[in-house]
Parts: structure tokens; C-alpha cells; sequence
């Protein structure tokens, strides 16, 4: 069970996204996922799963259920096979500094979950005997890393917060404003080209 804090997150990340659809699960869901892993999942990202299923959240985080569509297991291996490739090639070029972590299954590697549009992928770092502890690692670009000190669903409502705060004009290059109209402008913000990204979540 997720802790009070984590809860919290939960709780303020679906007060952005919205009511979750009606859908049935059931706690051996998870079991062969973890039976894979040798390990449970964090609660918190169990319990949002278990909620909303697969889907994108805010047009841009996607995460998997594991009795999806794409279910999470499937994808879990092959990105964990691409990247244990990747990070062999970077070792034999002596280049430790963008892939730091090993990959599941070797000891303390890192767990996929899931990726976003821009080319990243989000990894749980095992860096704790409580699952409840890990965190977030994202693989940026296929190039370098960055660690999320915090559980899941901090890091999926600063991520929806961040979407969410950007200035109006986000999404275009400066030297091309003085090229666009008003009006053109509401376009692109009426399509969701530019600007902030309302909370939302699209399963599939």
C-alpha cells in the first residue's frame, strides 16, 4: 500500500487528469511482472495503473498496464534488450557517463515503465530493498541520464505540471513570432501546438 505522501501525489495527480473510466483489476495483475523482476512494483505506480490502465498522460507520458493492449511485461524485456545492447556498445567505447546503470536483469539494474514523445524512456532505479523508495531514472534522448529523486507519482505530476506551466508561446521558435498573427497564434494554441498542455489522460 502506497504511504500517506505518495497517496497524496496520487490524489492531486487524478484531481489534474480527471475520474479514472471504470475498468476491472484485480492485484494478481502484477504478479508476473514482479515474478520477472524478482521484485514488487512501487504501490503508488500499481495503484495508478490499476486505476487508469494504459495510456498518455497530458499527450506526452505514456505508461503501460500490465493486461493492456501493450502490455507492460512485452515492452519491460525488448527495452531492456535494446538498452543492455546500447550501454555494451558504450562500454566498449569506454563511455561510462551516459548509461551509468546497468539494465534489469543484472543486479540493481534499471526497470522500464515507460517512455514519452519526446525520445525518452523512464526507468525505476531499485536503489532500495522498499520499493516504495526507488526512483525515477530517464534515459534523455538515448543519450545521457537524469535521476528523479522521488516516487512515481511525483514524478508524473511534476511532469504534468511542467507541461502545464510553460509560457504561452511555447512550442515556437523567437525569430518565427514576428512572422505569425494573433489569429494564428489562437490556432496553434486551439490544436495544442503551442503553449501549456491541460491534464488529461488517453488510454488505449
Amino acid at each position: 500500500m502506497s504511504s500517506s505522501h505518495e497517496l497524496q501525489k496520487v490524489h492531486e495527480l487524478q484531481a489534474l487528469l480527471g475520474e479514472p473510466s471504470p475498468r476491472s483489476s484485480a492485484p494478481d495483475d502484477w504478479n508476473e511482472v514482479e515474478q520477472h523482476i524478482g521484485s514488487p512494483l512501487p504501490s503508488d505506480f500499481k495503484d495508478f495503473l490499476s486505476a487508469y490502465g494504459s495510456g498518455v498522460i497530458s499527450g506526452e507520458l505514456v505508461v503501460f498496464h500490465p493486461r493492456g493492449s501493450r502490455p507492460l511485461l512485452e515492452r519491460m524485456c525488448k527495452t531492456h534488450e535494446v538498452f543492455t545492447e546500447r550501454r555494451a556498445r558504450a562500454l566498449d567505447r569506454g563511455d561510462t557517463e551516459h548509461v551509468p546503470y546497468p539494465f534489469h536483469p543484472e543486479p540493481g539494474g534499471l526497470i522500464s515503465w515507460g517512455f514519452d514523445y519526446s525520445g525518452d524512456e523512464h526507468f525505476f532505479l531499485p536503489s532500495d530493498p522498499d520499493p516504495d523508495r526507488w526512483k525515477i531514472v530517464t534515459m534523455v534522448h538515448e543519450e545521457g541520464c537524469e535521476t528523479f529523486d522521488g516516487p512515481f507519482s511525483a514524478f508524473a505530476l511534476a511532469f504534468v505540471q511542467r507541461l502545464l506551466d510553460v509560457d504561452p508561446h511555447h512550442g515556437i521558435e523567437p525569430e518565427a513570432l514576428e512572422f505569425l498573427e494573433p489569429e494564428d497564434l489562437e490556432e496553434l494554441a486551439a490544436a495544442g501546438e503551442i503553449g501549456p498542455v491541460q491534464p488529461s489522460f488517453e488510454p488505449f
